[in-house]
């Protein structure tokens, strides 16, 4: 695939073939966890080897040394950025989840980058929060393709203090969001961008992502910290891209901030028009004020993965749980499902009325940083299968044998389902069933009864009441201009 100028990238127009709104993924996608959550770089170098056996399921272009995408999201490596932070001069908290991690990708010019620097550092403290400091994020350019370092971006982190915020923890995640969405805004109003950049991969307090247009091989020698023993994580997204209909870049490497995806979203354009509609009347409780700074929730320049990770961000952050979102997003074929209980055709019904399906084929998988699962839409067309160990790892990928295990070891496995969520809960160490996933759901709220209370069907109406309708307008009447 020839390397687009970067002026085209980041206006997304119209070019030959090329159009915006048909831009779709085709990729591989895993993940592997401790079920108890247990912290070590051991999951790291998994994770990768799976990234590297699933490098055929992700594309090339004329440059064979740039891939069109490869990434890994990880828990925030608390021990090695005390110690890195310590080495700069930055006073971080002393245990993690209290503090946000930004990865952000900046422009090369310098110019540009300063100014980019300068409007984080402005929005955070306009936010109330601390900026804790700034480091390099150490890279090896030598690594990359001659595509990929063409538009290589200066990649840097930022961290986060909670500033003002209560105690509870999502407050800060959810400032770091409002305040991520008003750089994003603010960069494109003040004409600050070059090629993709500013970019923030990821701003959070328990996550962060590592990627880049590489190959899997490339993505643990160029990011320097993904081979640092100090480095550990319980659970690991990753990702190899394939772009279908859609240029490869920097950004658009997956995984995004909670999701990774497999396939197609096919109803895209209803979906963004529809999500564009509903932020007129957008209210939150959560938010407040601040909700006005959310807009636009949908990122236009995205692929279909970027903008539903837009989607399912909001939806977690205004007080849903990841598979109450994920449910929504993703619903069963409930609507002929003759099997299907009352109480769980009522949880679809009644979100049906607030969001519409985002049908693929597709395979999503999702994490919030303690829960790590995946789904298959209603159609089923992406494969994926799983493996739990006697040691307590699960894994989960597009393929099979993506990760060597002994037959001896294996205490389960399987596949994905239409519609079936799979889910990990590495706090309480358990994987969590998805008939209970959803008898809770559907169990939480009185859906039926405010179904009853609330829809009115067209066919259910009283007829009108006699001379209430005007009679029809003749011909003439209809052609008559208005005085």
């Amino acid at each position: 695939m020839p390397n687009i100028p970067g002026e085209l990238r980041a206006e997304a127009r119209d070019e030959g073939l090329y159009r915006p709104d048909h831009e779709h993924d085709a990729c591989g996608v895993g993940f592997i966890a401790h079920l108890r959550g247990e912290q070590s770089h051991a999951i790291i170098e998994k994770a990768l080897t799976i990234l590297e056996n699933l490098e055929h399921r992700g594309a090339e272009g004329s440059d064979p040394l740039t891939g069109d995408g490869a990434g890994v999201l990880i828990q925030i490596p608390h021990e090695l950025y005390r110690d890195e932070a310590q080495r700069l001069g930055i006073a971080l908290p002393r245990r993690p989840g209290v503090y946000g991690v930004g990865m952000i990708f900046l422009p090369s010019d310098a110019e540009l980058r300063e100014a980019c620097v300068a409007l984080v550092e402005e929005i955070i403290v306009e936010e109330q929060q601390d900026l804790l400091g700034w480091r390099q994020v150490p890279v090896r350019p030598d690594v990359c393709g001659p595509s990929a370092r063409e538009t290589l971006p200066d990649i840097r982190q930022f961290f986060v203090g909670p500033g003002t915020l209560a105690t509870d923890d999502t407050a800060l995640d959810r400032k770091l969001y409002v305040i991520r969405k008003r750089i994003e805004a603010e960069a494109q109003r003040r004409g600050l961008e070059q090629d993709d950049y500013p970019y923030i991969v990821s701003l959070s307090t328990r996550t962060v992502v590592y990627k880049g247009l590489l190959t899997p091989e490339q993505l643990p020698r160029f990011y320097v910290d993904l081979a640092d023993l100090r480095a550990k994580t319980g659970l690991a997204l990753v990702h190899q891209r394939f772009s279908t209909n859609t240029f490869p870049s920097w950004s658009r490497a997956h995984p995004y901030r909670r999701i990774a995806h497999n396939g197609e979203i096919n109803t895209l354009r209803g979906n963004v028009n529809w999500m564009r509609a509903r932020e007129a009347v957008l209210v939150s409780q959560t938010f407040g004020e601040d909700v006005e700074k959310l807009r636009p929730i949908v990122d236009p320049r995205g692929s279909d993965s970027a903008k539903f990770d837009d989607v399912l961000e909001l939806l977690v952050h205004t007080g849903r749980s990841v598979p109450h979102a994920i449910m929504m997003m993703i619903p069963e074929a409930w609507q002929k499902h003759e099997e299907m209980d009352a109480e769980r055709r009522a949880f679809y019904e009644y979100h049906s009325c607030l969001m519409e399906p985002w049908d693929g084929p597709a395979c999503i998988a999702f994490t919030d940083g303690r829960l790590v699962g995946a789904v298959l839409d209603r159609n089923g067309l992406r494969p994926a299968r799983y493996v739990v160990t006697k040691d307590d790892l699960v894994v989960m990928a597009s393929e099979a044998g993506v990760l060597g295990v002994p037959p001896e070891n294996v205490a389960a496995k399987n596949r994905l389902q239409p519609g079936r969520m799979f889910l990990v809960d590495t706090v309480e160490g358990h994987i969590i069933d998805d008939a209970l996933i959803k008898e809770e759901m559907s169990t939480r709220r009185p859906w039926r009864r405010w179904l009853d209370d609330a829809i009115v069907t067209m066919g259910e109406m009283p007829p009108p009441e006699s001379g209430s309708i005007p009679p029809p307008m003749d011909a003439a009447t209809m052609r008559r201009s208005p005085s």
